[in-house]
């Protein structure tokens, strides 16, 4: 497949191995997407110690990492990624809710400091190189790949991406809340006709209350913007650890029965975002 996202992880805030999060998973936030030739991690939970797995054994040289922000759900898997302790790997790294706040590579550095992590960030072989942006700018991963952004409303930040590819476009937009009854115009222009949608559905519409301002959103409000974006499919994403496998499952009944695009994340799920 030419263009395609594959969940590493699908899980919020934290990773919860058990026997009750088995078919939909527990390691937290980390997608793998295939643009051509480009390979894409996005986040870099738990779940990016399995993609590093497959990094290796498929022996692929040259990674770029987008960071939607760095809490530790997001980046806690990042020391336990093998490839960036090869020196014959590289992994360029981004992210844009740090520009003005110490940059990302000093932030990571914090985070694998003495006394919370052993192994600094100066011992890592690969070669690393660190990109701040501004939540809102475009990039561009060659000549081929573009990567739109904005702004998410999140505690300390977070940034929202399109992915486009060869005419299709994918986005992944979590952490984020919503205002009931205030559809966020970052996020429909930014997924406005986009083939595919990933988007935090941490909790449902009958949760949200008890939960304003921790920064998340719920599937429901994930439809009501992609239908009113038109967009084709969306990913309910970002799952809360108290949601587990019989809750999920009757969320995804309900999610198909509301809107024929919206399906779950599962772990180890790969859509085809060119189909």
């Amino acid at each position: 497949m030419d263009f395609s996202v594959t969940f590493w992880g699908v899980r919020g805030s934290i990773a919860c191995p058990s026997p009750n999060h088995v078919i939909y998973g527990g390691n937290t936030s980390c997608l793998e997407v295939v643009a051509g030739g480009r390979h894409i991690i996005m986040d870099a939970g738990t779940g990016i110690r399995g993609l590093g797995h497959k990094v290796m054994e498929q022996g692929i040289q040259a990674s770029t990492l987008l960071l939607t922000h760095t809490h530790w759900d997001h980046i806690n898997g990042f020391p336990f990624f093998a490839p960036v302790f090869q020196k014959h790997r590289s992994l360029d790294i981004y992210a844009g809710h740090l520009h003005d706040a110490g940059g990302i590579q000093s932030v990571l550095a914090s985070s694998m400091s003495n006394p919370v992590f052993p192994v600094p960030l100066e011992a890592l072989q690969a070669k690393l190189t660190f990109h701040d942006f501004k939540a809102g700018e475009t990039l561009h991963l060659g000549d081929d790949v573009t990567v739109r952004t904005a702004a998410l409303n999140h505690p300390n930040g977070s940034t929202g991406y399109r992915i486009e590819y060869d005419g299709k476009a994918m986005c992944y937009v979590t952490d984020t809340e919503h205002r009931p009854g205030e559809p966020d115009r970052n996020v429909l222009e930014l997924i406005r006709g986009a083939d595919l949608v990933i988007y935090d559905s941490t909790y449902t519409d009958d949760e949200f209350p008890r939960h304003v301002g921790w920064g998340h959103s719920t599937w429901q409000e994930g439809v009501r913007l992609c239908r009113a974006a038109d967009v084709k499919r969306m990913a309910i994403f970002h799952h809360d650890p108290d949601h587990d496998d019989t809750f999920m499952t009757k969320v995804e009944a309900e999610a198909a029965e509301t809107w024929a695009g919206a399906f779950v994340a599962r772990e180890g799920m790969t859509v085809d975002i060119g189909a």
